[in-house]
């Protein structure tokens, strides 16, 4: 009886920490690839790892595992694309060339004027297109240490690489972004 108690505790415990970073992560992947239905995809790949491989670690593990998890499936979906993208350029459609619009599905949950949501949303709109201009490493280094809140040393362990790396990609990404956006100050 305190063996089903005990896993269900743990599956109730897993079940609020994937509710609880689903939209996080939905919006990371969104972010990394444009498309709705491949960040959907990620993610779920993502949890659905995490939970058949690391379920029985400790709770307090899973933020790491799961952002190591995405990112390696961010940067597979990447590959995969690469390849992809060598054959579509033959076989090109009107469908590929429209751009979906990745802000208009979130709640704007401010209490602000029309023309303060207005400039929020172009300043979203321009962050986000911004984002997209920016390489991958770049990408991942400042959506882990600014969107997640990881410090140097957990973003180089979700991205598996050095912290000096960390630190030059997110300062890349940093300044880049500031010149990009100077007009939203």
């Amino acid at each position: 009886m305190t063996d089903q108690k005990n896993e269900n505790d743990s599956q109730q415990t897993l079940d609020a920490f994937l509710e609880s970073i689903e939209r996080r992560a939905f919006k990371t992947a969104l972010i990394s690839t444009s498309s709705q239905e491949d960040a959907l995809d990620i993610v779920q790949d993502s949890m659905m790892k995490l939970v058949q491989k690391y379920a029985n670690k400790p709770p307090n593990e899973w933020p790491m595992l799961f952002q190591k998890i995405l990112q390696s499936k961010i940067r597979d979906w990447y590959r995969r694309q690469k390849v992809r993208n060598q054959w579509r350029t033959f076989f090109k459609s009107k469908d590929d060339e429209q751009e979906d619009d990745l802000i208009e599905g979130a709640p704007d949950l401010s209490n602000t004027k029309p023309d303060d949501k207005f400039v929020q949303a172009q300043a979203m709109q321009a962050l986000e297109s911004a984002l997209h201009l920016l390489p991958l490493r770049q990408r991942q280094a400042f959506l882990l240490r600014t969107w997640e809140g990881m410090n140097v040393a957990e973003t180089a362990e979700a991205m598996q690489c050095s912290q000096g790396s960390v630190k030059t990609h997110y300062s890349r990404a940093v300044h880049t972004l500031r010149e990009l956006l100077e007009d939203y100050k």
